[in-house]
């Protein structure tokens, strides 16, 4: 598979078992899935799904059990350093040096994906700061900074690079209304203007509804439905995705027969 397909997010068969033998717990159960150029693609299910063990292993931290993942065409076990140069990724919970300021945090970011020192990259970093409403607090040590700006900081480093594949675990925890509706437009952009494929994992179901391209409602280490938005939503009488998503992931027995 050649570089030409850069950007696009693929897995096949892709599995993560904790422990050994019979009694070992399947926390993703062969996913297969392509996330295209230019698509943003939101990841939905209940706490303890398997949603971030997946993402964890769409960006190379964690090593499947079986089933393989691929970056711009790189497979993410033999192609590490090539898959994860394309790759950015906000963690729900973000690791961030606090001894450092917000402008030395992205300038080391910017040295560990080699980008050349120089202006660009000073222009690059600055407007990251200026987009996410930063600038004035660049200067501050990341140690003083409050949840929603260790998160802005977080995507200001994800985004630094340029990435062709854009992963984002719950990005709006901790984010003002004014902050979420400015990450929807940098996410956009991502996708129409720089064509990256973004991978999304939400709670929050209306910012699912609303900018992503196609969803996949995941339970149990399982996809068990995807689609557009409205695709999925026509599903319901109520026409609400929330209602979609509850009856697809409630525990009944009967539900977990028709999904399989």
């Amino acid at each position: 598979m050649s570089e030409e397909r850069g950007g696009t997010i693929e897995a096949a068969g892709l599995t993560k078992i904790y422990g050994r033998g019979a009694g070992g717990f399947r926390a993703v159960d062969a996913l297969t899935l392509s996330v295209a150029l230019g698509e943003l693609f939101g990841f939905l299910g209940p706490n303890g799904a398997g949603k971030t063990t997946t993402i964890k292993m769409l960006v190379g931290l964690l090593r499947p059990s079986a089933g393989t993942a691929r970056i711009a065409g790189f497979d993410l076990q033999a192609q590490a350093a090539q898959a994860k140069q394309r790759t950015g990724y906000v963690p729900d919970n973000p690791f961030l040096y606090d001894k450092l300021t917000g402008r030395e945090f992205l300038d080391f970011v910017a040295d560990l994906y080699a980008l050349p020192v120089g202006q660009a990259r000073r222009e690059r970093a600055e407007g990251l700061l200026r987009l996410l409403d930063m600038e004035t607090r660049g200067d501050q040590l990341v140690g003083g900074y409050s949840r929603g700006m260790r998160q802005k900081l977080a995507l200001a480093a994800a985004l630094l690079h340029e990435p062709q594949a854009l992963f984002l675990d719950e990005p709006t925890v901790g984010l003002d209304p004014g902050s979420v509706r400015r990450l929807k437009d940098i996410l956009r952009a991502q996708c129409r203007e720089r064509g990256a494929a973004v991978f999304l994992s939400t709670h929050t179901l209306e910012v699912a509804s609303e900018i992503c391209d196609r969803v996949g409602i995941f339970h149990r280490g399982r996809l068990i439905a995807q689609g557009s938005p409205a695709a999925l939503s026509a599903r319901a009488p109520s026409g609400r995705l929330e209602d979609v998503f509850l009856t697809l992931t409630a525990d009944s027995p009967a539900l977990e027969t028709s999904a399989a």
